[in-house]
């Protein structure tokens, strides 16, 4: 059974910072690891993602604002958010990549259809 947990959000003012952590049951060398995002009625947006050798993808709202880290050894991924907005406010989803190996392409296109396992989500809200 893989299980990724979130944890690490909760409310700030404009401009602050968070770092959101993503912690899996499972092995995650070598697989294709992402941040998803979802206010209520909106669609899910891919944040980031971060390919087996480390290289980052942003979407182009969160550049120069957030970094994604991994970390193979703790099975663990990073969103570190810095200079958040209150647009920023949403559910944060940590993604993996699990049952099959995703090519860089793929990895970095932050389509929803690329990832098989899922977390529950922590809350983001930023308020001006």
């Amino acid at each position: 059974q893989v299980q990724l947990v979130e944890s690490g959000g909760g409310s700030v003012l404009a401009g602050g910072s968070l770092r959101l952590s993503c912690a899996a049951s499972v092995a995650i060398a070598g697989r294709c690891m992402a941040w998803f995002r979802q206010a209520p009625g909106n669609e899910r947006e891919g944040v980031a993602s971060i390919y087996v050798d480390g290289s980052p993808n942003y979407a182009d709202s969160v550049k120069g604002r957030f970094t994604i880290s991994r970390d193979d050894g703790k099975k663990t991924v990073y969103l570190q958010m810095n200079s958040l907005k209150p647009e920023d406010t949403n559910m944060y989803y940590c993604a993996a990549a699990i049952t099959a190996v995703k090519t860089r392409r793929d990895c970095s296109g932050l389509d929803q259809a690329d990832f098989d396992y899922w977390g529950r989500g922590t809350q983001v809200s930023v308020s001006s």
